[in-house]
């Protein structure tokens, strides 16, 4: 759930909120997705500290795993943008 959180979490509309409080900018979300996988990588490295020696690695596992959070978010992207529901 931690993946997809940026599609998934809310901004502030209504009457008290500010005009354009409910649009955030490209880098606002994509800030958000790379802060969130920067949070993810130091768990799992703190994890595996925990649990044993640290490996060292390169830019090759990197660039997958940030592959894989990009693709396991894809349901937030979904969820957020292409089932918007239908105000009643």
């Amino acid at each position: 759930m931690l993946l997809a959180l940026p599609g998934w979490r809310r901004t502030p509309s209504g009457a008290d909120a500010p005009a354009k409080a409910g649009v955030k900018s490209f880098f606002d979300r994509l800030l958000e997705v790379l802060v969130g996988y920067v949070l993810v990588g130091t768990l799992g490295f703190a994890l595996e500290l925990n649990l044993g020696n640290a490996f060292p690695q390169r830019w090759e596992f990197y660039a997958v795993t940030l592959s894989l959070f990009l693709v396991l978010g894809y349901p937030g992207f979904v969820w957020r943008y292409m089932l918007r529901r239908r105000s009643r």
